[in-house]
């Protein structure tokens, strides 16, 4: 592939210092490795040399300095831009000849000081480039007052894809697992040769195949601080990664490799794996702020280059905080939605990534000056931009300033965190009043949320548990939050988690406590892999993984974060329940349906798609409090070439405390029905994977146990 220099800057190129076009040797990558998309601004690698590009409005002098080690103090030559030579409008561009792949770097500008202007330029800050494709390092200690960052990393972005192209999964075919890069592997018992990293999570991409995921969603994989901006430990460490210095940098901390830029192609190994596996990555971005803090926080990055352009400021010159970090990103600035787009075409060229979750959302639905606006341009481009047209896009519908989007995020293809979802599924099983109505709403796929804007039961990412909260195994064992750990008197964390510990505060050796939080974990989990949806998964729910109460685990890098492998083994009935009800859902049509349901038959003479029925048989009454309900799907009409028949499925939920008598509706009764799931039961009663379990008695009744769900199938012999 030769380089095309116009697609930066068309026609004059003499930013060149001097070298004309002519003489700028042209290449070709060998074929067997995926040419890379490269990026308009940064580091850019050419066979002789750097181009550095950055951008800044108001900086009236600009300087790359360059380092020999990861660790110098003081860089090992000043660079110098000539204003008249190397700048094009507000952009900055100069190539330096006899550089290549592994220099180290850093931007420093002069310019304004004058934050009630908003200008915050200091000539001794060393700045993170915007673009930066590696960093190496952490903050430097200090002596003298300077930030010292990490080292930006020139980086050649070839590798070898062995052919490997994104997955394309329908989302209505997606079942997605989020995790923790450093967390799931990071324990000794995983017994993994590089625990924490890219190449530890490729060691276990045979469990999450033996468990039947789709896709894993990654928790912040761009770079973020581990240390201080002096260089120093902070008392809680930046675990969970929601607090970005880099966007196009994966993190240097999940590397097993030492030298500057060996993230880059590990975490290309990580993703060629996956895909051979196929199972899809999504990567969770936090476009809404960065590590910068507010107006006492240092300037080693987006401050030191154009603060009034990249955040979002009040009259005075502060920082509006709608994202509860200190700063906002001024997302639907032009220049910083330019970096937005590039960001993320930048992962699915180079890094072959499949989809995005954007963490608070919301913040992209705000104009520059704070307000929420319908259509902004940022969202509405990331669903239209072509080179992301096979991408999963899923907004996180809210921020911390209010702002609370769930079911009118953007357009079409937007998907979203359905936290109404979470809420009402977790309310219904835990035996709050009138839940009824909502439980079957979430059932079937949420329409009074994604129907009227046009979009689908798929839009809805179903989930009962996150990253930020109980793991379900905590939501059926406390009832409040034990955040203690994190060192804030137990401040920190929602206080609204619609949990219950059904007796005792934390584990217990109590067996009917135990039988109680079991069963209800089974509940939950059928509820959420029976639902309408796309459903998430929180990476060791499915072996009772525990955070010992701990609601807001950010800053936990230790045992009560890390998965324990050894539960896998401890909890294995539950995991193979877990296993059993992921596989059924990936071969059944009718309960991940593409459209919603109508409660009409969808041929002639057919069940209704849907009905739903009280305990005694009869249509529900929805003006009556009750915890009990059932749920007829009507078999989804086959498909061309399936291999075979789809199956109505019955489901039965009872929330109560005391047994409660079921009559099949008079609709079902001549259906020959066999028991797939009765969480009631014990292993390996609890579910049937060859859809053999028991029969119905024959007088149509059954007597399911208090807070019990049952399923029942039956192939569609039509």
């Amino acid at each position: 592939m030769s380089l095309d220099l116009n697609q930066w800057f068309p026609g004059d190129v003499s930013f060149f210092a001097g070298r004309s076009r002519e003489a700028q040797p042209m290449f070709e990558r060998p074929p067997s490795l995926k040419f890379t998309h490269p990026l308009p601004y940064g580091a850019i690698c050419h066979d002789d040399g750097v181009q550095f590009v950055v951008v800044s409005r108001s900086a009236q002098a600009m300087r790359v300095l360059t380092y020999d080690r990861v660790d110098g103090r003081e860089p090992s030559e000043v660079i110098d831009f000539d204003p008249s030579l190397n700048r094009w409008g507000d952009i900055w561009s100069i190539f330096v000849p006899g550089m290549g792949p592994g220099q180290l770097y850093h931007f420093q500008a002069d310019g304004p000081h004058a934050p009630e202007q908003g200008h915050r330029f200091d000539p001794t800050a060393r700045l993170i480039d915007p673009y930066a494709t590696a960093l190496a390092g952490n903050f430097l200690p200090s002596d003298d007052g300077i930030v010292r960052p990490p080292k930006c990393v020139v980086v050649d972005n070839e590798f070898d894809w062995q052919g490997d192209r994104h997955l394309r999964r329908d989302l209505s075919e997606t079942i997605i697992y989020e995790l923790h890069v450093r967390g799931f592997t990071k324990a000794k018992s995983s017994g993994v040769r590089h625990p924490g990293t890219y190449l530890g999570l490729m060691d276990k991409i045979p469990y999450l195949q033996s468990l039947g995921v789709t896709a894993v969603e990654l928790m912040p994989v761009h770079e973020f601080p581990v240390l201080d901006c002096l260089g120093q430990k902070p008392a809680r460490p930046n675990y969970w990664g929601y607090d970005p210095i880099a966007f196009f940098s994966p993190h240097r901390g999940y590397a097993a490799g030492s030298e500057p830029g060996c993230q880059v192609r590990e975490f290309k190994e990580m993703v060629r794996a996956l895909h051979q596996a196929g199972i899809e990555v999504i990567l969770d971005v936090v476009f809404n702020h960065t590590a910068e803090g507010n107006h006492e926080g240092p300037v080693f990055a987006f401050k030191g280059l154009e603060n009034r352009v990249y955040y979002m400021l009040n009259p005075d010159g502060t920082y509006k905080n709608y994202s509860g970090c200190g700063n906002t990103l001024n997302g639907n600035h032009p220049i910083v939605r330019e970096l937005i787009f590039h960001c993320l075409r930048h992962w699915v060229h180079n890094y072959h990534v499949d989809g995005f979750r954007f963490d608070l959302a919301s913040i992209l639905s705000r104009d520059r000056q704070g307000h929420l606006v319908p259509n902004p341009p940022v969202v509405e481009s990331i669903s239209e931009d072509p080179l992301l047209a096979d991408t999963k896009i899923i907004a996180e519908a809210w921020d911390a300033a209010g702002a609370y989007q769930v079911g009118t995020f953007g357009q079409l293809r937007w998907a979203e965190w359905n936290g109404r979802y979470r809420d009402d599924v977790r309310r219904f099983w835990r035996g709050d009043p009138h839940l009824t109505g909502a439980m079957a709403t979430r059932l079937a796929g949420s329409s009074d949320l994604y129907q009227p804007g046009g979009r689908r039961p798929y839009h809805s990412i179903n989930f009962i548990t996150s990253h930020d909260g109980f793991t379900l195994n905590d939501l059926v064992s406390y009832n409040e939050k034990h955040n203690e750990a994190n060192g804030e008197d137990n401040r920190d964390g929602d206080n609204n988690n619609f949990s219950y510990n059904y007796g005792v505060e934390g584990p217990t050796r109590r067996q009917a406590v135990e039988r109680v939080r079991v069963r209800q974990i089974k509940n939950l989990m059928a509820t959420l892999l029976l639902s309408q949806g796309a459903p998430m998964l929180w990476a060791g729910d499915e072996c009772r993984r525990t955070q010992r109460g701990n609601n807001n685990a950010y800053c936990q890098d230790n045992a009560i974060s890390w998965f324990d492998w050894q539960l896998t083994k401890r909890h294995e009935g539950l995991r193979r329940f877990c296993r059993e009800l992921i596989a059924f859902r990936r071969a059944e049509l009718t309960i991940r349906q593409t459209n919603f349901l109508s409660g009409q038959p969808q041929r002639p003479g057919g069940l209704p798609d849907v009905s739903w029925y009280g305990p005694d048989g009869r249509p529900v009454d929805w003006d009556r409090d009750a915890p009990s309900l059932a749920c007829l799907l009507a078999a989804a009409p086959r498909v061309e070439k399936a291999t075979r028949p789809n199956h109505h499925v019955l489901t039965l939920c009872h929330a109560g405390t005391e047994p409660r008598r079921f009559a099949l509706p008079p609709l079902a009764r001549r259906i020959a029905w066999r028991t797939f799931i009765d969480t009631a039961a014990d292993p390996p009663h609890d579910v049937f994977p060859d859809l053999d379990g028991p029969k119905p008695p024959d007088n149509g009744e059954l007597l399911l146990g208090p807070r019990s769900l049952a399923c029942f199938v039956a192939p569609d012999v039509w």
